[in-house]
C-alpha cells in the first residue's frame, strides 16, 4: 500500500475512532453546553495537542517503552484515572452547590470562569491535554494503529508525523462541529435545572471513565 492510497482508509478509521464515546467526547460536550462554542475550542485544541505529542512519541519509539514498562504504564494509568475522577467530582460539586445556593444559572460555577477569560482558556486547554497525555491506552493504541498505514519504504517518523497532522485536522473539524451544534443550544443547557442535571450526568460519566481506567489492565 502506497502513501496516497492509504489516506482514505486512514481518514475513515480516524472518523470512526473519533466518534466513539470516551473522556474526550465527555469533556467537549460539557464544555460546549456550559460555555458555548468558544469555550469548547481550547478543550479541543488541548486534546489534539496531546494526541499529536503521543503520535510523535510513537514515531520515535518512546510509546513502546511506556507500554512495555509496568511502572510507566501504572503511573500514567493512576494519573489519568485520578484526573478524570477529579473532573467528575468537580462537576458533581457544581451540581450540588447550584442546588444549595440556587445559582445554577450563573456562568461562573464551582470555581470556573466564564468563556473568553485567559485563565479559563488555559485551564480548559490544560484539562484536554492532561486527559489525553495521561491515558496509557493511547500509547498502546498508537503502537498498533499507525504502523498499519505507514508504507515500508517510507521514513517512519516523518510519515507518522504527517498522518498525525491529518488525524488532528479531521478530529478538530469533527469536534468543533459537534461543539458548534451543542453550543447553539447553550442557553437551554444553562437553564438552572438543565445545568444541574448536566453537571450530575457528566460528572457520573467522567467518574465512571476514571474508575474504568483505574481498573483496566493491559
Amino acid at each position: 500500500m502506497d502513501l496516497i492510497s492509504s489516506l482514505p482508509a486512514f481518514a475513515l478509521a480516524v472518523v470512526l475512532i473519533s466518534a466513539s464515546p470516551g473522556p474526550a467526547m465527555a469533556l467537549i460536550l460539557r464544555r460546549a453546553a456550559l460555555h458555548g462554542f468558544s469555550g469548547a475550542v481550547p478543550t479541543v485544541l488541548g486534546l489534539e495537542a496531546g494526541l499529536y505529542l503521543w503520535a510523535l512519541l510513537a514515531a520515535a519509539g518512546l510509546t513502546t517503552l511506556v507500554a512495555a514498562s509496568e511502572v510507566a504504564f501504572l503511573i500514567l494509568r493512576v494519573v489519568g484515572a485520578g484526573f478524570l475522577l477529579y473532573l467528575g467530582i468537580k462537576a458533581w460539586r457544581s451540581a450540588w452547590r447550584s442546588r444549595d445556593t440556587g445559582k445554577a444559572a450563573e456562568k461562573v460555577a464551582a470555581g470556573e470562569q466564564g468563556p473568553g477569560s485567559s485563565p479559563s482558556w488555559w485551564r480548559a486547554f490544560g484539562e484536554g491535554s492532561v486527559v489525553m497525555l495521561a491515558n496509557p491506552k493511547i500509547a498502546a493504541f498508537m503502537i498498533a494503529f499507525y504502523p498499519q498505514f505507514v508504507p515500508a519504504d517510507r521514513p517512519l517518523f516523518a510519515t507518522t508525523a504527517l498522518f498525525a497532522v491529518l488525524q488532528v485536522a479531521v478530529e478538530t473539524v469533527l469536534y468543533l462541529t459537534l461543539a458548534a451544534a451543542v453550543g447553539r443550544a447553550g442557553a437551554w443547557f444553562r437553564r438552572p435545572v438543565i445545568r444541574r442535571r448536566l453537571d450530575a450526568v457528566s460528572g457520573t460519566v467522567l467518574v465512571a471513565l476514571g474508575l474504568r481506567l483505574a481498573a483496566e489492565s493491559r
